[in-house]
């Protein structure tokens, strides 16, 4: 470097090196007043690096920042570059050129970029680089001793005393922009850390939306998971309404977990599954001789239920007689078993799904208009393909 030095210093060999010197001169004093301008950081290095695209020789340059949470060097700035090529100006410490100046923390002068191998043409700028007759200069940007990010600058190739010159140059200007790199730098990262927070924070609440054993994360599961909060605080009957196997039983059982109630128990019942008779001795119990095979008093479930929470499912396949029966449970909060005389009280909230259009069904008279009423207190709708588990 000390031919370099002598050159910048004593510039007085020939006409050719004063009219350099002198463009240089002019040059670095521009850059200098731009830097005490910009009160801007990200206009500090947009506007050094217009400076410096005035020199004829440079055809491109960029400012990179190494990002130290993610290890990755990003280009912040360039001219020359389209904002695509721009975008995918990414490296990682030691990855060609650009990761391997902020890994030593030494400038690279590359002559001539389709002779060197390690030249990656990560931006797609060059369009042949084993045909490109261009030099690359890269420098770090250091603060302190620290390297926290690069300058580079492609130079068409030319007399190597006047590309070692420019290198020189292009450390000054560096050197010069370290600060505003810096501070961009420490902008960037809490503004990363804040969005990271960010993330964490809404993943979080997310999680404490969704109830256990149902997961999914579209718009619909996520309104469908506040929704069976806002639910679960009150004491309303809820119809649960979605295609077969969607997982309305794990929605039904999320609103009682949610619920004051979820200390008690939660008691299904598939009324498809079973004949209408049976159905009846199930939901509120008999008595012993209520019916052949009655050898003993049994309780229903809205019985086991009690203080807790009853769900029904496939409510749209129970008769119509056992319609009637149901409602009155709902009107009235009160039952007999089967053979008995007795009049139970019901404390117990109601859940009931269906895979049918209720309202076409209330239409074509097979389902009890009163009871779609009563059971429609509060629709909840579970989206298709729901994904389970546990």
């Amino acid at each position: 470097m000390k031919n370099l030095n002598n050159s910048l210093e004593s510039p007085v060999n020939c006409v050719r090196c004063e009219v350099q010197f002198k463009e240089i001169l002019e040059l670095l004093d521009s850059l200098n007043r731009t830097i005490q301008d910009d009160e801007d950081i990200s206009l500090i290095l947009r506007d050094s690096l217009l400076v410096l695209s005035r020199r004829s020789e440079f055809l491109r340059g960029s400012v990179t920042i190494l990002d130290r949470r993610s290890g990755r060097i990003f280009t912040k700035e360039s001219f020359g570059f389209s904002s695509e090529e721009q975008n995918r100006g990414i490296y990682v410490l030691g990855e060609g050129i650009t990761g391997e100046v902020v890994e030593t923390g030494k400038p690279i002068m590359v002559e001539r970029i389709s002779a060197d191998p390690r030249f990656l043409n990560r931006t797609g700028a060059r369009r042949n680089v084993g045909e490109e007759n261009t030099s690359f200069l890269c420098v770090p940007v250091k603060s302190n001793r620290e390297v926290i990010g690069t300058l580079s600058i492609d130079r068409e190739t030319g007399d190597l005393e006047e590309t070692m010159r420019d290198l020189k140059v292009i450390e000054i200007v560096a050197s010069m922009i370290s600060q505003a790199v810096r501070l961009y730098r420490a902008h960037h990262e809490e503004r990363q850390e804040l969005i990271s927070e960010n993330l964490r924070l809404t993943e979080a609440l997310e999680a404490s939306l969704r109830p256990r054993h149902i997961i999914g994360e579209t718009t619909n599961m996520r309104g469908l998971y506040a929704m069976v909060k806002r639910v679960a605080r009150t004491n309303a009957t809820v119809l649960i309404l979605g295609e077969s196997g969607v997982g309305k039983e794990l929605v039904a059982r999320a609103v009682h977990e949610e619920s004051d109630r979820r200390e008690k128990p939660f008691i299904s019942l598939n009324c498809a599954a079973l004949p209408e008779n049976i159905i009846e001795s199930e939901l509120f119990g008999h008595e012993r001789g209520a019916f052949t095979g009655a050898v003993a008093e049994r309780k229903g479930r809205f019985e086991l239920a009690e203080g807790g929470t009853i769900f029904l499912d496939e409510i749209g396949e129970l008769s119509m007689n056992m319609q009637a029966k149901l409602l009155r449970v709902l009107q009235e909060r009160e039952f007999e078993r089967v053979g008995g005389m007795q009049t139970l009280r019901a404390d117990v909230r109601v859940l009931a799904a269906t895979n049918r259009d209720l309202e076409e069904e209330v239409r074509q008279t097979r389902f009890r208009e009163d009871l779609y009423y009563r059971l429609n207190i509060i629709p909840l709708t579970v989206p298709p393909f729901t994904g389970t588990q546990g």
